[in-house]
């Protein structure tokens, strides 16, 4: 109950969030049918929901608040930046990604995409120890990432637009998994 009460927080605050009118297109799509019911999308975005991208989201958003770990892979040991980008991406694409933050920007199957061209899901990097991939999250719409940022913090959405993160931000890459069931 708390976790998707935060869910719904966050997605209310990225103006994600919709009131809902009536049933979702799909009955037996669970997720679809929390989510208009708890008010967080409109019946017809049911359909947008179930889309990968939104589903790689929706699963980022549900470990709000979890500690940094350095070296952390799981939920129950808690996320390094990259642990908690490869957990997502294996939860709800299926796609392992690299362990390290610079191997991930230059993993096969990721597209660069450019900063006017981000869409929720893409993978954003960040220069913040002298490296140009030194950290990593997830865009989550709006100008908008979460991320597991340090420790002695917990996973949280942040505003890249912020001078801390526009001066450092270094790229994007969008899992081509994601750009091929998007485009169908």
């Amino acid at each position: 109950m708390l976790r998707s009460m935060r869910v719904f927080l966050a997605l209310a605050a990225l103006g994600l969030a919709q009131s809902a009118s009536a049933a979702p297109e799909r009955a037996d799509d669970p997720l679809a049918q929390l989510l208009v019911e708890r008010g967080v999308i409109a019946a017809p975005q049911a359909a947008t929901i179930r889309d990968r991208a939104s589903e790689l989201v929706v699963a980022a958003l549900a470990f709000l608040d979890l500690p940094y770990r350095g070296g952390g892979n799981s939920a129950a040991e808690g996320f390094d930046c990259s642990g908690f980008t490869r957990h997502i991406f294996g939860l709800t694409l299926g796609l392992v990604l690299p362990r390290r933050v610079d191997d991930q920007a230059s993993a096969r199957g990721l597209i660069a995409v450019g900063r006017d061209e981000l869409k929720p899901g893409d993978l954003v990097f960040f220069n913040t120890l002298r490296r140009s991939f030194s950290h990593v999250g997830i865009y989550v719409g709006n100008g908008r990432f979460v991320h597991a940022p340090r420790s002695g913090a917990v996973v949280r959405v942040e505003d890249m637009r912020t001078a801390y993160w526009d001066r450092r931000f270094t790229g994007a890459r969008r899992a081509g998994a994601v750009t091929d069931i998007a485009s169908q």
